[in-house]
């Protein structure tokens, strides 16, 4: 969270190699405003919301979002009012379509600050538990991932030598 990966998209979204592309950004203020807790207050029952959407984009032939399973998982094993083995049986059954994604990309919160959008925390330990969670799933269910770093025009290098380079 907080790392730009929403910025990024948004930035993609604009260049004309992407024109045959859908795109999904983050809805979390308004799934919030729906009643939907978010961040160390989610439920089961917003988790599962969060992974419909997460499939539904699956759904698409050709997209780029700025969530994926992943995520929805990561957050699901930090909730505050989720047990661990509903976490872990969550994330069982979630695990089974993070094969779908053709191309994951991990954007690294190193160098990034954490910013205030009103809807997110800004706990910084916080981001660091959800990092690492994230990191571990990656390395668990997803054989091939590409780490992007820096600025977006340098993230987005980074995948042009990804998808179109075969870097």
């Amino acid at each position: 969270m907080s790392v730009g990966k929403t910025t990024l998209v948004n930035a993609l979204k604009t260049l004309p190699e992407f024109a045959d592309f859908e795109f999904a950004t983050e809805r979390s203020k308004y799934l919030r405003d729906l009643g939907i807790p978010l961040n160390t207050d989610s439920t089961l029952k917003g988790q599962t919301i969060f992974l419909a959407e997460r499939c539904s984009e699956l759904l698409k032939e050709k997209i780029i979002t700025d969530r994926t399973i992943i995520d929805v998982m990561a957050f699901t094993k930090k909730a505050k009012s989720i047990s661990v083995i509903d976490g872990d049986d969550f994330c069982d059954y979630a695990k089974r379509f993070v094969k779908e994604y053709d191309y994951l990309f991990y954007v690294s919160p190193e160098g990034i600050e954490v910013e205030d959008n009103g809807v997110r925390t800004t706990d910084i330990q916080y981001r660091d538990e959800i990092d690492k969670e994230i990191k571990m799933l990656l390395h668990q269910y997803i054989p091939v991932y590409h780490t992007i770093k820096g600025t977006t025009i340098e993230r987005i290098q980074q995948i042009y030598d990804v998808v179109w380079n075969n870097g």
